[in-house]
C-alpha cells in the first residue's frame, strides 16, 4: 500500500495544535524552543512549542567535532556555567599541521590565520550539550517528542505551511501494515521551524518547492568521520586542539582532519572530506583510518581504546550558497539551511544563534496574532548580527578550494590572517562556484585507483566494526528508507561508469555490489539499511542523484553517546 492508501484506509491522522513546531532537537531547535519560552515568561504570555526529534533521544543522532564558541551560548543563558552546561574542557593550545606521507610542518603562532586561534573555547561533546539543552527546554515547558520522525510537510490550502506529519509506524517491507501499525499524527502550528541537520530530508524539499535557492551559489557538502578514544593518562593533553591537512588526499582533494583532547582521557578525532572529489576509487571512511596512521597523529592514540564511531555530512558552502530562510508559515534554521564557518570548523554557535533569531521572529508574529506568513524579521535580524559579520567574512572560503589544498590554503591566509592586520574586516572580492558536489565525480577509467591497506583491528578498523559501537538500530522489517528513482542506474550507470562509487563513500557499509544470482556473471546492488548513520552522503554524493534518503521509524539510527 502506499502512504496516501493507508492514511485513506486508516486516517485521520489525529492532530494536535502549536503555536510553533519545531522539526529536529539538536542546538538549532532547542535554542529556539527555549528563546520562544524566555520571551513568553517575559513577556507574562503563553506560547505552546513543541520539538519533534527522530533520534531515540535528543543528541542520539547528534555528531561534530566539537570545538565551541560560547558566544550563542552567552546569549541564551548568560549564566551556563551555574546552570551546569557540559563546557567543561577550555582550549589551551592549537595546532595547525600540514602532513606529508611520514612528515608533518607545524604551522609558526605569528603565521597562523584567525580562524584557527580558539582561545575562549570549548572542546565540547554537542550531544552532551544537546542533553542539557533539552533539560533546560522542558524545564521551561517545552514539549520534546524523541522517536518521533517527521516524514511529510503539511500545507495549507493557500500553500502555506501547515506543519508536519510523523512517520506511520508498523509498515513491513511491502508497505503493508502489521499487527503493529500505528497510524502518524499531525502537528500544526502557526509556523513551523525546520532544524533537521544537514540535508534534512524536508528541508531539501522546502527549497525546492519554494525555489529558496534560486540565484545562490550550489549549496557545498563535506562528510566528517569521527571516533572517540580513550588513551592513557600520560598522552592525555587537556584542551590541544590539531587541525592537519595534507596526506592521505592528494592536494586536489578538499579535506584534512582534527583531534581534540577533551576532558577524562578522552580524544576526539575526525577526517573531513569534501564532498566535491572527483576520483570515485576514493572513501572518505578509509582515508580516515590511513590518516590515523600517520606518526603525528597516531602517538595521540596508539595504545588506547575505540569507544565510539560515526559519521555525518557537512553543510559548508557558506553565506553564498546559503538559501533563503523562509517561506510562508516556517523557516529553516542550522544546518538545514547551512550557517557553518567552514574556515572556523565550526557550526553550533551558528546553529543556536539562528534558532534564536527565528524565535524572535516568530514570537513577534504568534503575539500579533499572525499566522502562516513569512518570518521576515528572521533574515533581517541574522543581517544585522555578528553571525552575519563572521559569514561574511569567510563567503569566500570554499571557492578558493578550486584551487585545491594549496589554493585554499593561500586564500585561507590572504583573507583570514593578511587582511585582519591590515585592518580589513571583510575580503573586497567574491569568488563563485557553479558546480554541485554529484556533478564532480569522473569516470573510474580516468582516475588512478586506490588500494586501500586492510584494518589491523588496533588503530585501523572496518566498516562494519564501526558501525556496531555507533550503537545503530532501525527495525528490520521496516521498508528501505534508502529509496531509488530507478533501480537499473545503480549497476548500468554508476557501476559501469563510475565502478560503484557508494559502496565507498558511504561510511557504513549500507551499499555493496553482490553477484546477482538472477544474472549469472553480474552484479546488483544491495542495500543494507539497518547500518545506515544517517550522514546522508549518498543523498548528496550520487552522480546521478538517484538515491532519496527518505525517514525510516522514528527512534531508529545511531546512538551516539559522548559523541
Amino acid at each position: 500500500m502506499t502512504p496516501a492508501e493507508i492514511l485513506a484506509q486508516y486516517g485521520p491522522r489525529e492532530a494536535m495544535e502549536y503555536d510553533v513546531v519545531i522539526v529536529g532537537g539538536g542546538p538549532a531547535g532547542l535554542s529556539a524552543a527555549i528563546r520562544l519560552k524566555q520571551l513568553a515568561e517575559k513577556a507574562g504570555k503563553e506560547i505552546s512549542v513543541v520539538v519533534l526529534e527522530k533520534g531515540s533521544e535528543p543528541g542520539a543522532h547528534i555528531l561534530s567535532g566539537a570545538v565551541m564558541d560560547p558566544i550563542a551560548m552567552n546569549e541564551l543563558f548568560p549564566n551556563w556555567k551555574e546552570l551546569g552546561a557540559p563546557l567543561n574542557q577550555p582550549v589551551t593550545k592549537d595546532e595547525a599541521l600540514f602532513l606529508s606521507e611520514t612528515g608533518v610542518m607545524s604551522t609558526p603562532g605569528f603565521l597562523m590565520p584567525d580562524n584557527f586561534h580558539n582561545h575562549g573555547n570549548y572542546v565540547v561533546s554537542l550531544g552532551n550539550v544537546v542533553r542539557w539543552l533539552a533539560q533546560q527546554a522542558e524545564a521551561l515547558g517545552v514539549e520534546i517528542f524523541p522517536g518521533f520522525a517527521a516524514a511529510e510537510v503539511l500545507y495549507n490550502d493557500d500553500g502555506s505551511v501547515k506543519g508536519i506529519a510523523t512517520g506511520n509506524m508498523g509498515i513491513n517491507k511491502q508497505g503493508e501494515p502489521t499487527e503493529n501499525f500505528q497510524l502518524g499524527m499531525e502537528l500544526h502550528g502557526k509556523y513551523t521551524l525546520f532544524a533537521e541537520g544537514s540535508r534534512g530530508h524536508l528541508g531539501k524539499q522546502l527549497i525546492a518547492k519554494f525555489k529558496l535557492d534560486a540565484g545562490k551559489d550550489p549549496q557545498g557538502y563535506a562528510i566528517g568521520v569521527k571516533e572517540m578514544w580513550e588513551v592513557d593518562p600520560k598522552q592525555h593533553q587537556p584542551g590541544l586542539v590539531i587541525h592537519a591537512a595534507g596526506w592521505p588526499l592528494k592536494s586536489d582533494t578538499y579535506g584534512g582532519g582534527f583531534l581534540y583532547h577533551m576532558e577524562d582521557n578522552k580524544v576526539v578525532l575526525g577526517f573531513i572530506t569534501g564532498l566535491n572529489y572527483e576520483n570515485p576509487w576514493l572513501s572518505p571512511f578509509e582515508e580516515m583510518q590511513r590518516w590515523k596512521t600517520h606518526p603525528a597523529i597516531r602517538k595521540h592514540i596508539e595504545g588506547g581504546k575505540r569507544l565510539s564511531y560515526g559519521a555525518r555530512a557537512i553543510t559548508a558552502g557558506g553565506l553564498l550558497s546559503l538559501p533563503k530562510t523562509v517561506f510562508p508559515g516556517g523557516a529553516l534554521i542550522g544546518c538545514d539551511a547551512g550557517f557553518l564557518n567552514g574556515p572556523r570548523i565550526k557550526g553550533s554557535h551558528a546553529a543556536m544563534k539562528t534558532g534564536m533569531l527565528a524565535a524572535e521572529a516568530a514570537f513577534e508574529a504568534v503575539t500579533a496574532d499572525r499566522k502562516a506568513d513569512e518570518l521576515a524579521a528572521y533574515p533581517k535580524a541574522f543581517e544585522a548580527s555578528w553571525l552575519y559579520k563572521e559569514l561574511n567574512q569567510a563567503r569566500n572560503w570554499k571557492a578558493w578550494f578550486k584551487w585545491g589544498l594549496w589554493g585554499g590554503t593561500i586564500g585561507t591566509g590572504i583573507e583570514y590572517w593578511l587582511l585582519p592586520k591590515l585592518g580589513i574586516k571583510s575580503p573586497p572580492w567574491t569568488m563563485h562556484r557553479t558546480k554541485p558536489d554529484h556533478e564532480y565525480l569522473k569516470p573510474a577509467n580516468q582516475c588512478p585507483k586506490i588500494e586501500y591497506p586492510k584494518p589491523d583491528g588496533k588503530l585501523t578498523f572496518d566498516r562494519l566494526s564501526s558501525v556496531f559501537i555507533s550503537n545503530t538500530n532501525h527495525e528490520e522489517h521496516q521498508p528501505a528508507h534508502l529509496t531509488l528513482k530507478d533501480k537499473s542506474v545503480p549497476v548500468n550507470i554508476n557501476l559501469a561508469k563510475y565502478a560503484g562509487p557508494e559502496s565507498r563513500y558511504c561510511p557504513a557499509g549500507v551499499y555493496e555490489f553482490v553477484p546477482d544470482e538472477a544474472n549469472a556473471g553480474k552484479e546488483r546492488l544491495q542495500i543494507n539499511a539497518q547500518n545506515c548513520v544517517h550522514c546522508k552522503t549518498c543523498d548528496i554524493k550520487d552522480p546521478t542523484q538517484n538515491i532519496v534518503w527518505v525517514t525510516p521509524e522514528g527512534g531508529g539510527g545511531p546512538n551516539y553517546s559522548g559523541m
